[in-house]
């Protein structure tokens, strides 16, 4: 009986150690499991994160285009480059400079010692964007007392207290000059004009009006440059015009990559400027956002 006994122990010894080891397998295999999924949802999310800034990168190109560099190399400077955007990220934590292109309208109030009160404000349409780092500009226009006003301002000037984009849009060409020989009813808006707001999300709006220009005589040739957002004018044009202008048509430029190469800044090295100041522009852009859904939301009223 003892013999028989002690067989029994020793088997179910055996037993319950394999019994153990198979439950201590199952639980690593689990937990292994369970790492690997936990890891392959990482690297997705990690994924997914350098997609989401690759394409806020691509977007920042184009909403702030006064980061990038001038391409001519003439010009170039890497340290001056990397201070001049120190500052103007340090402008920014001052001013909200919104987004905007060629067409939005945009009211601005600066200081003016000579104005009443110390300080002016000019509402107008934004017919061309240049400049770059601290020297970008937007030049405004309208009509006051059916008299064209131009207003150059430098985005980075210390004397303007605030920058409002009333009306978010872009135009079919990348300057509006021409607005100096249309008529006025294309460039007038009102100085007390409320600003509109778009859906969170919604792309810019493309506004692909067709202007029409006042008859001859014109400030420049524009006959002699590719604008998609007039109206045809041919009829306003002699044959010699039309022959000069045909003769001073360069179609080919379109297919010059050296020339598109030399006149904009490398995809590689867009990325590296964006990358530096994306943190403090993403933060700008959030406390942005909450302050535009401040101004929109109405506390409802009780009633009775």
């Amino acid at each position: 009986m003892v013999v028989i006994s002690r067989i029994f122990c020793r088997t179910g010894y055996h037993g319950l150690r394999a019994a153990k080891i198979r439950r201590t397998v199952r639980a690593n295999s689990s937990t292994a499991a369970q790492n690997s999924i936990q890891k392959l949802q990482n690297d997705k999310i990690t994924e997914q994160n350098v997609e989401q800034k690759k394409t806020v990168l691509d977007k920042y190109r184009f909403v702030y285009p006064e980061f990038l560099p001038d391409p001519n190399p003439l010009y170039r400077n890497s340290l001056r480059e990397k201070l001049e955007r120190m500052d103007m990220l340090a402008r920014r934590a001052n001013i909200a400079i919104p987004e905007f292109y060629v067409g939005s309208i945009l009211a601005v109030t600066y200081s003016e010692p000579h104005a009443p009160g110390k300080v002016n404000k000019f509402v107008g349409i934004c017919i061309e964007r240049g400049g770059c780092g601290l020297r970008s500009t937007c030049l405004l226009r309208n009509v006051v007392d059916n008299q064209g006003i131009e207003v150059l301002y430098e985005l980075y000037d210390p004397a303007i207290q605030k920058i409002e984009c009333l009306r978010l849009e872009k135009r079919l060409d990348l300057h509006l000059r021409y607005l100096r020989d249309a008529p006025a009813e294309y460039s007038t808006f009102p100085f007390d004009m409320k600003p509109e707001y778009l859906p969170e999300g919604a792309p810019v709006p493309i506004n692909e009006i067709k202007v029409k220009l006042n008859p001859r005589p014109w400030l420049e040739k524009w006959e002699r440059q590719e604008l998609k957002g007039l109206a045809d004018f041919t009829m306003e044009l002699n044959e010699r015009r039309i022959r000069k202008a045909k003769a001073a048509a360069k179609p080919w430029e379109k297919y010059d990559l050296m020339k598109t190469y030399r006149e904009t800044i490398p995809e590689e090295d867009q990325n590296k400027i964006f990358s530096e100041v994306y943190t403090k522009l993403h933060e700008m852009e959030i406390v942005r956002r909450r302050q535009k859904h401040k101004r929109i939301f109405v506390r409802p009223q009780k009633s009775g």
